[in-house]
């Protein structure tokens, strides 16, 4: 089997008819060579911390680049309190837990937490369930939730981690924030499955757009089901007091189970679930990233315990972020290119076509831009994307230029919205 370089996608290599692992291996291989000597690049090496200026190692060289590529939305990771409650986690506690939550890994500083993020969404310690990553949150709870006889019902555009997470269930998926397409399975699915849960996201991690979760809400009560909302790009950022997509609706303590991340406005590393207490005592007890995988460290602990308190304690990182965002993407705007519906610190530029997007990617680097060209699977095949996260960090001075490299390579490649 030839498979053509020029048009080819990550996705055409998952599972070639008659390759064994070692073949199909060998093949990608070539692939990302090819991909490397057209000058698309991932997994640069960071020589820096996060930051809205990183020093990146390219195929040519060692520089600085304003940097579009992590999710650090209030600059949390470098800010001096976080750090320092890190390292006094550290001095304590040591750098790690040696053991699972069941069975020895369970220390003062989870407890801390658990209370700590529980507060943050006034919730009880007993209703939450905290993770060593985000996406085991995710993956870890569906799959311990779901079994053969329920169904996961997914917008489309919902993260990795939740397909992963409903592999032992059945699926059905609708299109993007469409809700009378939800309606549909809703209604055709009614009675027939022991256990219907709906799972979408609070804002979307490659669009930026917002979910309509209160109509949202209203159908999946109406038929009966269960509503999950993975709010990652949404906690600390929307909302009135930094609570994320479910605060202003005022469902922050309706919707059936919550999860998220430390990893992105907290500035550290982990996961945590929302729910009620029996449910979370269930997945405490029957996760198996809660029996077999260790605990979340000490210093991510209370380095994270610090980051909420400062959501609160120092509100002008949220406000600067919003500046930035505004800013930005009315820059962007026009110019013409096509932001699509974001309204959040996840800002795209959609072109379309996946090598052209690898093009801008590459001339993006040229300027001195860090930012990550997005193509299939990540999004549809004729959806390819540049997608930046804006942060709290970045200055006016790193916007514009940012915004003056976009305006020279529409010149040359003509990315603009026709």
């Amino acid at each position: 089997m030839k498979i053509n370089f020029s048009t080819a996608t990550f996705k055409d290599f998952e599972n070639i008819p008659g390759f064994d692992m070692m073949k199909r291996a060998d093949i990608y291989y070539d692939f990302l060579e090819y991909m490397k000597s057209n000058g698309h690049r991932y997994r640069l090496q960071n020589n820096t911390g996060c930051s809205s200026i990183m020093n990146v190692n390219t195929e040519n060289a060692t520089r600085e680049f304003v940097s579009f590529v992590t999710s650090d939305y209030l600059g949390f990771t470098q800010h001096p309190k976080v750090k320092q409650a890190a390292m006094e986690g550290i001095e304590k506690f040591g750098t790690g837990t040696a053991a699972t939550p069941l069975i020895g890994g369970y220390y003062s500083y989870h407890n801390d937490l658990e209370n700590k993020i529980a507060s943050f969404f006034g919730r009880k310690k007993e209703e939450t369930v905290i993770f060593t990553t985000g996406y085991t949150a995710n993956s870890a709870t569906l799959q311990i939730l779901l079994q053969k006889e329920d169904l996961a019902i997914l917008d489309m555009s919902v993260h990795a981690s939740v397909h992963e997470g409903c592999i032992l269930t059945n699926r059905k998926t609708f299109p993007h924030n469409n809700l009378d397409a939800l309606e549909h399975i809703l209604k055709t699915s009614e009675n027939q499955y022991r256990t219907k849960l709906v799972v979408i996201d609070g804002v979307y991690s490659q669009d930026g757009d917002v979910s309509p979760v209160e109509e949202i809400y209203r159908l999946v009560k109406k038929y009966n089901a269960y509503l999950m909302v993975d709010d990652v790009h949404g906690v600390g950022i929307l909302g009135q007091n930094g609570r994320g997509t479910l605060e202003d609706p005022r469902l922050l303590d309706k919707i059936d189970i919550i999860t998220g991340t430390f990893s992105k406005t907290f500035g550290n590393l982990g996961g945590y679930v929302i729910t009620n207490e029996k449910l979370a005592e269930f997945i405490r007890f029957q996760s198996r990233q809660q029996i077999f995988s260790a605990t979340t460290p000490p210093g991510s602990a209370t380095g994270i315990i610090k980051a909420i308190d400062l959501i609160d304690e120092e509100p002008q990182w949220r406000t600067k972020l919003w500046e930035n965002i505004n800013y930005f993407k009315k820059g962007l705007d026009e110019l013409g290119l096509d932001t699509g519906t974001s309204c959040s610190a996840v800002v795209p530029v959609k072109i379309g076509d996946p090598h052209i997007t690898g093009d801008v990617g590459k001339m993006l680097l040229a300027y001195g831009i860090y930012a990550n060209p997005i193509i299939y699977p990540a999004v549809a095949r004729k959806n390819a994307r540049i997608r930046m996260s804006v942060t709290a960090i970045h200055e006016r001075a790193h916007l514009d230029k940012t915004l003056n490299a976009f305006e020279d390579i529409n010149k040359k490649l003509h990315i603009a919205k026709k």
